[in-house]
């Protein structure tokens, strides 16, 4: 339906007023529209009016949806409501994590005509997660990245799960950067490392005298975290005995001091990760199931490396930097590249940057090649389908059924090779590798 010209000229004025950058588009997503704020800040020199945004943010040639990645507008156009996704754009000052908003307009009959999209940078998003490894592309990695963005802001308790290794601290220092309480301490307690008998004494901390050996009175971590955040690793680990304490703590807010009659007022967020069944361990009796409750007001899974696509060798240039401590930068050849993105990674990001520094130990030069891998990795033949022989004997039935859903998932999309590598989370010379390996009809 076409546009009031009137209407249009004074939505185009509205935007202009907001402080935030704005762009204003139609139902094909053609930018009608663009207030200062965005051209300032979001795009460098470029006129942006008349192209379709998808373009202008992504660089890419087909819709969001049709790319791997989640479409505000598409998802609009089914609810009718305002929506809200995180997506990684292009900017003037490189990629960058955005908040986007986008909101439909109505015509008089009530059909949505156009869309006002408001984008906001994650504060501080990308030099921190730089800096910390949070580096990815991947659907899995930013589909995680958008549970973080929705529920850093709040105070909801926080239940991060995953293999070891795929960076959970990494998440919960995100969670709490991106917070209102970001400027309070981020105070980790490693539940795994804490005997039963200090636990307590560390969690709560404990008055002089309060048994053998507490000379002095001491600070409890929960007190050192207060106004911040309090993130329990490897929560499975907390003993049972504690597990109640502990519940008490979330529900009424308060504690005492091992020794102590005096109840003391906490004033923490809490996040909790942990890589064990804990459901499995609540129904043995193993976990208490209160307080699984109470934790895990909003969970997120945290994706293990093997599927995360291409994501690997980002983590690798990235890593690689860190490792080199400014010295000659080190890259990786065609064949050491090849090797990593193949190996499945029992061990996640943290084994991905063990073999990345036993391999600068190796290597004289500047180029990082096959032999300076891992001898006992490097050795196995890689099979066309990624993964190591002893990988693949394992795991016959596994590889047999990813096969499958590869075939169908090529079969069923709609749009060109490079749209389909990103929604399969692969570079389009891994794509090639595996189309041309399959199996002819």
């Amino acid at each position: 339906m076409a546009v009031n010209h009137k209407s249009l000229a004074e939505l185009v004025s509205f935007l202009e007023t907001l402080p935030e950058p704005h762009i204003l588009c139609d139902r094909d997503y053609r930018i009608l529209a663009a207030n200062e704020a965005y051209r300032a800040n979001w795009v460098d020199q470029v006129e942006v009016v008349g192209r379709k945004c998808f373009e202008v943010s992504h660089r890419y040639t087909v819709p969001c949806d049709q790319a791997g990645e989640s479409c505000p507008l598409q998802r609009s156009l089914q609810s009718g409501r305002r929506e809200r996704v995180l997506h990684l754009h292009y900017t003037a000052h490189g990629e960058s994590f955005e908040n986007i908003e986008l909101s439909p307009i109505r015509d008089a009959r009530g059909a949505i005509v156009l869309y006002i999209e408001k984008l906001e940078a994650l504060p501080g998003a990308q030099s921190r997660a730089h800096a910390q490894g949070l580096i990815g592309r991947s659907p899995a990695f930013l589909g995680m990245m958008e549970l973080v963005a929705r529920v850093a802001p709040s105070e909801a308790s926080v239940l991060l799960q995953g293999e070891s290794g795929t960076g959970k601290e990494l998440v919960a220092n995100a969670i709490h950067q991106l917070s209102p309480r970001a400027r309070q301490p981020f105070v980790a307690v490693d539940c795994s490392g804490l005997p039963e008998t200090l636990f307590e004494s560390a969690l709560f901390g404990h008055e002089r005298g309060a048994f053998t050996g507490a000379t002095t009175r001491t600070t409890g971590l929960i007190e050192a975290a207060s106004g911040g955040t309090l993130f329990l690793d490897e929560l499975g680990d907390i003993p049972l005995s504690i597990q109640v304490k502990l519940l008490r703590l979330l529900e009424t807010g308060t504690y005492r001091r091992v020794g102590s009659p005096e109840l003391r007022k906490a004033e923490v967020r809490t996040i909790s990760a942990t890589h064990r069944p804990l459901t499995e361990m609540v129904a043995k009796g193993l976990f208490r199931q209160d307080l699984f409750y109470r934790l895990n007001i909003f969970p997120i899974h945290l994706p293990p490396l093997r599927q995360r696509g291409d994501d690997v060798l980002l983590l690798a240039e990235s890593l690689l930097a860190r490792i080199a401590g400014g010295r000659s930068r080190r890259r990786l050849s065609a064949e050491a590249a090849d090797w990593l993105s193949r190996y499945p990674y029992p061990g996640n990001v943290r084994e991905l940057r063990n073999i990345l520094e036993r391999a600068c130990l190796l290597c004289d030069g500047d180029e990082i090649r096959l032999p300076h891998l891992p001898l006992e990795l490097a050795a196995e033949t890689l099979t066309l389908q990624g993964m190591p022989e002893q990988y693949q004997a394992a795991k016959p039935a596994s590889r047999e059924r990813e096969t499958v859903s590869f075939v169908e998932q090529v079969r069923s999309f709609r749009g060109n090779r490079k749209a389909l590598a990103r929604h399969l989370g692969l570079s389009e010379r891994t794509l090639y590798r595996r189309l041309k390996c399959l199996p002819k009809a």
